[in-house]
């Protein structure tokens, strides 16, 4: 599993609602291709691109944005975050 969870902060839900776009922290090793392949395969919702980035604390974030407007604020409702 690619996937670890996601990362919620105060920043992170602005970007979520303006944007459209989740961030979750990810395995170190994971490609964009694997978190796109992971999050359509889990969550059924079409992804429109990926960016990743390390952390400080070494940690890699990818963030994700969907090609439907409600998607990202639905994956976060059905893991229980919203």
């Amino acid at each position: 599993m690619v996937l670890r969870y996601p990362y919620v902060t105060e920043k992170a839900m602005m970007v979520l609602e303006n944007e459209n776009k989740l961030q979750m922290l990810v395995q170190n090793t994971a490609t964009k291709d694997d978190i796109r392949r992971e999050i359509e395969q889990a969550f059924d919702q079409k992804v429109a691109s990926v960016r990743t980035l390390m952390t400080m604390k070494g940690r890699k974030k990818a963030i994700v944005s969907f090609e439907n407007d409600k998607a990202a604020e639905e994956i976060l409702s059905r893991l229980g975050v919203m």
